[in-house]
């Protein structure tokens, strides 16, 4: 029985395999869920994100956690990520230094590029053109690389990755990368597999992290792969609940998780999964589930296809 906690990436740090999320965490919630998570729950993972405009509140939750010498500051494996509007070389380092700021830490274990794609600067979220697509600079994701390459060279981040990067933009990458990404973040669960993506990003020693692992509030309308009957099946067989069943297939397909919760039941109910194991026929049966669904998908805000 797998009770693995850490996987070591091909620089030879080790990332845990369970972190925390941290997208439409409330900022009146941050102190509560984060002491939670790591002082009560044990998380020693946890992911941010500039664009989710909490940094501030978690930079005060670390502070106050990491203050009261219970957890040390080293102990826990901190990421976040490099928006789109900040891709030109000249914004990379800026831009890593402001969420060192507001995060009050002096270093991050984990820097990612969040999408392969550089925005116009200015509006955050994007600025929409006249034809209905999103304002792009022209930046390319080794320019932008190579000045994350450099933040690993100041000793501001330990590794650096990437998120939301497609087969073809790990490849385009790589002809220039000096540092190969450690990890690639993407939306993976049962209605979202990405068994292709998931098989060469193992071949090529880059560590597959699984966001929004039980589907997302985004496009509310289709099913999730947390209410689904087989998973909950599953759950019942094994006295587990449906998520500690998705996050038990994320780690058996050798994939880090990072669920979001901010009710403390759920976040320790999240990380209690070394004590059981899928079936092969489970896994099986669930990666059947497979319908290409996602539910994070740049089309609806920015009218690119991104992933097609």
């Amino acid at each position: 029985m797998s009770k693995k906690k850490f996987v070591t990436l091909n620089n030879n740090y080790k990332i845990p395999v369970i972190g925390l999320g941290t997208w439409r965490l409330k900022k009146d919630t941050v102190l509560e869920v984060i002491e939670f998570a790591i002082n009560i729950a044990g998380y020693r993972h946890v992911d941010c994100a500039s664009i989710y405009g909490n940094e501030i509140a978690i930079g005060n939750a670390f502070h106050h956690v990491f203050s009261s010498g219970k957890v040390k500051r080293e102990d826990v494996f901190v990421t976040s990520k490099l928006w789109n509007t900040e891709h030109h070389p000249k914004n990379v380092e800026k831009a890593l230094r402001q969420s060192l700021n507001d995060l009050q830490l002096d270093y991050l274990d984990l820097y990612l590029m969040h999408w392969g794609i550089a925005f116009l600067p200015g509006n955050s979220l994007g600025q929409i053109g006249a034809n209905g697509l999103v304002k792009t600079e022209p930046v390319s994701v080794q320019q932008t690389w190579q000045a994350m390459e450099n933040l690993v060279a100041k000793g501001l981040v330990k590794s650096i990755g990437v998120a939301n990067f497609t087969v073809p933009l790990i490849i385009d990458l790589l002809t220039s990368a000096k540092i190969k990404p450690v990890v690639n973040q993407v939306e993976i669960h049962p209605y979202n597999t990405q068994e292709e993506l998931v098989n060469f990003c193992h071949k090529q020693k880059i560590q597959l992290v699984a966001y929004s692992p039980f589907g997302s509030s985004e496009r509310s309308k289709h099913p999730k792969p947390l209410t689904d009957e087989l998973v909950d099946k599953v759950a019942t067989s094994h006295h587990k609940t449906p998520a500690q069943i998705l996050i038990r297939w994320a780690l058996q397909r050798g994939l880090v998780v990072i669920p979001k919760s901010a009710h403390p039941d759920r976040i320790q109910e999240n990380i209690h999964v070394f004590n059981f194991e899928l079936s092969s026929n489970e896994m099986e049966r669930i990666n059947n589930l497979n319908r290409n669904l996602r539910f994070i998908d740049p089309v609806d805000w920015w009218g690119l296809s991104y992933f097609k």
